[in-house]
């Protein structure tokens, strides 16, 4: 085969350290998996229902490139109800996703050269995405003794001439991290001090457990520097329907709709349909998942609090993110060698930053009774290599 010179950005970049897992468990029977971040539950009936209908009725055409003006409409009422933050229909574009959501706002604000932020630990897509703009993505990374929640003073230190934007995810992933409204504000103080554009990744808005939500974008001062990204897939327990929205003021969303209209035309037909059943009855479904998410966190949380893996309690999204530092490997060790002894896959925390290592993303999106399976099998392989680490130990005549 013939040999050809490609972009030396896309042959630079490294694949998704999730899909590494997941595609290794993938080829094993018997594996649990708390790796991929998705729903266990099935979209809801009256949601899969509307998109049977609009096929039914024929609805299967294009449409406008924005999406269904009576979806942006709900999305709009969706957003003041849930966030307090108003945007008119024509501030709100319906996506193929989240992440098309975030690539196209990067596209449409960085000029080669501009620095984005990126709180670590966080979405592995996050800096490739910032490379493939064109911009350069700057690591802040956050502690556990802060429960992983940005600090406006790390925030403050990272920021340069350069710095064009950062990228703000609450709930978080991989943590779970969530931040109230006092905390938010102080980051704004910071945001409009240097005049920056904050992407609020909020795609785990529906799945927060112990307080209200707070939308970066009602933060005041801050709708006129927020691109608000949301979307179907967590909540709603909608990923296969690849459908996100985002709302942003005008002058972003002018500029990321034709990025749009020339990379996908429009978002699914039949999803957005469906999405408009969401968000007009969707909140009984989404109460009840969160109830049961609930239960798992604390969980899970509690069980490897137990097994000597300390675990910050996560206000939201779907993942427990519990140190392994105790045992005495990395995480690349750690989750390789669980999956292959004791078949459970998790994801290491180095694949979300440099803040990750010594941590492992375990995902609760899955049944309570696989839930307890994988602690037990957790448990025994940490109790085995604990024990292994003690006996080395003893016979050099060292302490553990």
């Amino acid at each position: 085969m013939k040999t050809f010179t490609l972009s030396e950005t896309a042959t630079s970049l490294k694949p998704s350290g999730i899909r590494k897992f997941f595609d290794l468990a993938s080829g094993m029977e018997g594996v649990i998996s708390l790796g991929v971040g998705e729903p266990d539950f099935v979209t809801p009936w009256n949601v899969r229902e509307a998109a049977i209908r609009s096929l039914e009725e024929g609805y299967t055409a294009y449409t406008a490139n924005a999406g269904l003006l009576e979806l942006r409409q709900e999305a709009s009422s969706y957003f003041k109800r849930k966030f307090d933050v108003s945007y008119d229909a024509s501030e709100i574009l319906i996506t193929v996703g989240a992440s098309e959501a975030i690539d196209i706002a990067l596209r449409t604000i960085i000029n080669p050269g501009d620095e984005v932020l990126v709180i670590e630990p966080c979405f592995v897509a996050y800096a490739p995405l910032v490379t493939l703009a064109g911009g350069i993505p700057i690591s802040v990374s956050t502690s556990p003794e802060n429960g992983f929640k940005l600090q406006p003073e790390e925030l403050e230190a990272a920021i340069t001439e350069h710095t064009k934007a950062m990228l703000l995810c609450s709930p978080s992933n991989p943590t779970g991290t969530s931040l109230n409204k006092d905390e938010l504000e102080a980051i704004a103080d910071v945001v409009e001090r240097y005049n920056l554009i904050v992407l609020s990744d909020e795609i785990y808005a529906e799945l927060m457990y112990d307080e209200a939500y707070t939308s970066f974008a009602s933060i005041e001062g801050m709708r006129d520097h927020t691109i608000l990204i949301s979307g179907f897939s967590k909540g709603f327990a909608m990923t296969g329907w690849r459908l996100g929205m985002v709302a942003a003021p005008v002058f972003f969303l002018e500029h990321m709709l034709k990025i749009h209209q020339y990379m996908l035309m429009c978002a699914p037909t039949m999803a957005q349909f469906a999405a408009i059943e969401a968000l007009r009855a969707g909140d009984r479904d989404v109460i009840a998942m969160r109830k049961s998410y609930k239960q798992r966190r604390n969980f899970i949380v509690k069980s490897f609090n137990e097994m000597g893996l300390t675990c910050h309690m996560p206000g939201g999204a779907f993942y427990a993110f519990p140190s392994i530092r105790s045992t005495g490997m990395t995480s690349e060790q750690f989750a390789e060698e669980l999956l292959l002894e004791e078949k459970v896959a998790v994801v290491p925390g180095s694949v979300f930053g440099e803040s990750g290592n010594g941590y492992i993303r375990c995902s609760y999106a899955t049944s309570m009774e696989q839930l307890m399976e994988a602690v037990k099998r957790i448990k025994r392989f940490v109790d085995k290599k604990r024990d292994k680490t003690m006996n080395v130990l003893s016979q050099k005549g060292g302490e553990y």
